[in-house]
């Protein structure tokens, strides 16, 4: 398993649990600095830099790329998969396809975690599902065009009322026959929504894409609660070699909390 740390250039964003929310340059530098093997981008569209920019930048911090955020289509541009008007779900899709192939380039995958939105209203819960399990799809297939996956993360319910726990969320892809569809082990949400962490990501097996090395507060790890040995056993149980990714807030500032992070990654794993 390797480390990850966020950037965020998302001004509405700011209030989140974002790392480094300076210029990017200034971030990749601050994620070599503290030793990090990668960085997570969460982006406000993807044409706000380039692809090649974001290459040289990568190499440049001698820094892998670990995923695309797309959450800025619902916190920047108000939109969601399951939104009753059409339009507005269209727009939600091609957002997310045009971060895809952004990521994609960078041999990144990119994750949907707000932009799915929730039901209520004049929208069932069955007829939201549906209207993801479709949006999954294409997204699934988008992604398998540049060799990755794309990441659905199950949130917790005060975030979202479609799918909150892991197991849930492997049912769901195996229910869809979803292809190149991975799940993302959000450790901050699984603290509030799962019984035993460790085996939520046991229970879902192959299924988990992607770690989020939050502790149960969303500060870095080791600043909570959460007992990380059963959950990094439990990880190398299922096979996962991917990233803990610190998508956490930066407290009691960033460089103070993207120290504790790295240093939890590095006991965790010794």
């Amino acid at each position: 398993m390797k480390s990850a740390i966020t950037l965020s250039q998302v001004p509405e964003a700011a209030a989140g649990p974002f790392v480094f929310q300076q210029a990017l340059a200034e971030g990749f530098a601050s994620a070599k600095k503290h030793g990090y093997d990668a960085v997570e981008l969460f982006l406000p569209s993807p044409d706000f830099i380039t692809v090649e920019e974001i290459k040289t930048l990568a190499s440049q911090h001698d820094l892998e790329i670990a995923a695309v955020g797309t959450g800025a289509g619902m916190v920047k541009h108000g939109l969601s998969l399951t939104d009753p008007d059409a339009s507005v779900r269209e727009k939600a899709l091609q957002f997310i396809l045009q971060m895809i192939d952004f990521g994609g380039q960078l041999g990144a995958p990119a994750i949907l975690g707000s932009m799915q939105g929730k039901w209520g209203g004049e929208v069932t819960r069955e007829q939201a599902l549906l209207w993801l399990a479709d949006a999954l799809k294409q997204a699934g297939a988008a992604a398998a065009q540049h060799n990755v996956s794309f990441i659905y993360e199950p949130l917790n319910r005060y975030e979202t009322n479609l799918i909150n726990q892991l197991a849930e969320g492997a049912r769901y892809i195996e229910k869809h026959k979803l292809e190149h569809i991975v799940l993302l082990a959000d450790l901050f949400h699984m603290n509030i929504e799962e019984s035993n962490i460790a085996q939520a990501i046991i229970d879902a097996g192959k299924h988990t894409g992607h770690v989020h090395y939050a502790d149960s507060n969303r500060s870095a790890m080791g600043m909570g609660h959460t007992e990380t040995a059963p959950i990094i056993a439990a990880l190398k149980q299922v096979g996962y070699s991917g990233y803990l990714s610190a998508e956490v807030f930066p407290r009691p500032d960033a460089e103070a909390c993207a120290a504790q992070e790295i240093k939890a990654i590095r006991e965790a794993l010794a």
